[in-house]
């Protein structure tokens, strides 16, 4: 089935609600706890109401994209999954757990926005690269992208969109941003982030949805990083 996406922006953060086969949703991302009423008044406004939500997949533990995600569970009565990396960033609350790069900008934003107890949490389960998404009504996958966090996650799935046709997506998290020159790396580990490029060029993607930034098309994608491809 194709998948239907509604982008939620709160507090900078780009969140994405896909409706599911069964007539439910999986959020991807959950958004900094500031930006907690912006996300359930998006989610309102969808129909997604207790007993809808199949599913929270994060893409990485970092507080903006994980401070709602407890909240949300207790709310809706339904899962969080993560890759087993990301799991003790997110019990602990420290976005610094198990990153290769410690940069001061990491320590800074972790000091502003680090998550108080009632926002950490255990996953309910873990997920792996090519882990398929089809019990949860969702027809994807995982991808397993470390660069930014060792267990950063996209989730490949299908899009119909009627202004130009079907293609395969990827919510990529925090591996590519969108900026005004075009799709940035974000910060982390340089060698990961090579290996996770590496495997996007086996991917056939037609856009790609960041958390950081507007979606942008495969040709964008490339003519940044690979501009001879072309």
């Amino acid at each position: 089935m194709p998948t239907d996406i509604k982008t939620i922006r709160s507090s900078g953060v780009y969140c994405y609600l896909v409706t599911t086969s069964d007539g439910g949703f999986v959020l991807i991302d959950s958004g900094l706890s500031m930006g907690r009423a912006r996300i359930l008044k998006e989610l309102e406004s969808a129909g997604c109401r207790p007993g809808k939500l199949n599913l929270i997949l994060i893409t990485h533990a970092d507080p903006d994209h994980t401070g709602n995600a407890a909240y949300l569970r207790r709310m809706y009565a339904t899962k969080i999954a993560m890759h087993p990396a990301e799991t003790k960033a997110a019990e602990s609350g420290n976005m610094l757990y198990n990153r290769k790069s410690q940069a001061s900008l990491t320590r800074t934003i972790f000091s502003i926005f680090k998550p108080g107890k009632s926002d950490r949490f255990t996953p309910d389960f873990t997920v792996e690269d090519g882990q398929d998404l089809s019990g949860y009504g969702l027809q994807a996958k995982v991808v397993h992208l470390p660069g930014h966090t060792a267990g950063s996650i996209g989730i490949l799935t299908m899009q119909d969109d009627p202004s130009q046709g079907s293609g395969q997506v990827l919510f990529c998290g925090d591996m590519l941003m969108e900026r005004e020159n075009g799709p940035r790396l974000g910060y982390g580990n340089p060698l990961d982030f090579k290996n996770s490029l590496e495997k996007l060029k086996g991917l056939e993607i037609k856009t790609f949805y960041p958390g950081h930034g507007r979606p942008f098309s495969i040709e964008t994608f490339l003519k940044n990083f690979w501009p001879t491809s072309l």
